[in-house]
């Protein structure tokens, strides 16, 4: 079974001659331990064109120290990185294979480098004895395993400090002053991996122009695209380990990728794109089965938790207990099942192909100031038709309808202008922030809805259990009382948002 750390290190450059300074003199260091020397050795795995490496994650087997076994590392920041660990064998664990496959797809993963390692381990301690950081000076051997370059090594020195578990960050700092006095500097390669893989490379080949900053409104397009695409593929993993917040955030890339293709239509092609918006809802519709119900467990026990206690009769938490494990167990496997899925893998792969080959049209080169203000506003027409006809609408399930509709409506203005933000800057900023205030009224509203008819269902379970229903009938009243409310709120949230000055900066 495989199990996680959080890994927050820094590494620096070294020579063999490399003489440590007195770490004592570090803010909080007590002592200094030498701990012994210990070989490790290491066989490093991507694919034949290097996807993980392009994604800065790491995939090793080692042997040697005293965490030997599969490694599988996702970047965090800078300094920072998750370490899945599982138990050493010959294969591939299932459980990284699931976690690998938004970057590998259907490729195999192969040997690409081995590194020896010759490290010496010294433990820094505080004045109590307890752990603060592990040193260690590597003397390292890579040799590429790849057919193309086989046999090709590199040796170097470098120095690594680690921070031990729960230990504030600052102690790096401090130890990185002593090391930077005694002419000790950081190490211009993340990892050992990446200067092996650029030390032991089978030929210098000549590197690929880094494409410009974005200069036309199909490049702005095309750069929104490329982040929200990577943005999936890089929470894939989170997901599969159901990290908090992973599937909103996932989920939010699916629908900025659905609008981006909507609303910049005269820019990318609709024959090509509108396929991938199908696929692109049915994901975001799969996700979303978990997501929702972790906002209504939220809210209903917010809610519950607001009662007096003298309000709370019979088992309420209990049941709400009930209801989320069952829910949220059968939408964990349903992701696990989408994600991996071909149909899924297809989608990325054809997001890929529009990235690399883009359906351009006419429109694409034109002045991004000229027409991503035309494309923002088109949707911002429709959005106000929308916003009028829900506010037309008698309170009741018509107008919770409507509501919901320009909802909807108001998160795709909102996603227009956030990709033209580099290029229009602060008008298309505030137009942001102005539609945010409409899409959080109108969330809020939404969420209200889908709680009254959770709260109806639990009612009904508790009644036919024997059970009172009386608080369930409470919320179900303050909800509604919470959805008035927004639905007053909204004619003066929207006039804010739909001043004709922000319309006039949009358009410059």
């Amino acid at each position: 079974m495989a199990d996680s750390k959080r890994e927050v290190e820094r590494k620096y450059e070294a020579t063999p001659e490399t003489r440590l300074p007195d770490l004592t003199r570090a803010a909080g260091v007590s002592s200094v331990v030498h701990r012994g020397l210990s070989e490790l050795d290491a066989v490093y795995y991507d694919t034949e064109d290097f996807a993980l490496a392009a994604g800065s994650l790491t995939l090793r087997r080692r042997t040697g120290g005293g965490d030997a076994g599969w490694h599988l590392k996702f970047p965090v920041s800078a300094d920072v990185r998750d370490e899945i660990r599982a138990p050493l064998g010959d294969d591939l664990p299932a459980e990284f294979a699931g976690l690998l496959r938004s970057r590998v797809r259907n490729a195999k993963v192969v040997p690409v480098v081995r590194i020896l390692s010759a490290r010496d381990v010294h433990h820094l301690l505080d004045e109590d004895g307890a752990l603060l950081a592990e040193l260690s000076v590597d003397e390292v051997l890579a040799e590429r395993l790849t057919e193309e370059g086989r046999g090709t090594t590199s040796a170097w020195t470098e120095l690594e400090v680690e921070l031990a578990d729960d230990v504030d960050p600052a102690v790096l700092d401090a130890v990185e002053r002593r090391l930077r006095k005694a002419g000790v500097h950081s190490s211009a390669s993340p990892s050992k991996l990446a200067r092996a893989l650029a030390e032991t490379a089978p030929e210098k080949r000549p590197k690929a122009r880094k494409a410009g900053p974005p200069r036309t409104a199909g490049d702005h397009v095309l750069a929104y695209v490329r982040r929200q695409t990577e943005a999936v593929v890089r929470l894939d993993p989170a997901v599969r380990r159901d990290l908090p917040d992973s599937v909103h955030r996932m989920r939010v890339a699916t629908r900025r990728l659905r609008s981006a293709f909507r609303t910049y239509r005269r820019i990318l092609d609709h024959t090509v794109t509108d396929p991938l918006r199908d696929e692109l809802k049915w994901l975001a519709g799969e996700l979303g089965t978990g997501r929702d119900q972790e906002v209504l467990d939220a809210r209903l026990r917010s809610r519950v938790a607001g009662l007096p206690d003298t309000l709370v009769l019979g088992p309420v938490t209990a049941r709400l207990d009930l209801a989320s494990v069952a829910a949220g167990a059968g939408a964990r496997r349903r992701v696990a099942d989408v994600l991996d899925s071909e149909r899924y893998l297809d989608l990325l792969d054809a997001l890929d192909a529009l990235i690399e080959d883009p359906p351009l049209r006419r429109a694409a080169a034109k002045d991004p100031k000229d027409e991503l203000p035309r494309a923002v506003l088109k949707d911002y027409a429709r959005l106000a038709d929308r916003v009028g006809h829900a506010l037309e609408q008698p309170a009741g399930p018509e107008r919770d309808l409507a509501m919901h509709e320009a909802r909807k409506a108001t998160k795709r203005v909102r996603y227009a202008a956030d990709l033209a933000r580099p290029a229009l800057g602060a008008p298309a900023k505030e137009f942001s922030r102005r539609m945010k205030s409409v899409q959080s009224v109108l969330g809020d509203h939404q969420d209200s809805v889908m709680a009254r008819d959770a709260l109806r269902a639990l009612a009904v379970q508790a009644h036919g259990a024997g059970e009172s229903a009386f608080t369930w009938g409470l919320l179900y009243g303050r909800e509604e009382a919470a959805a008035q409310a927004r639905e007053r709120e909204l004619p003066e949230v929207w006039a804010r948002a739909s001043l004709p000055r922000l319309r006039a900066a949009l358009e410059g």
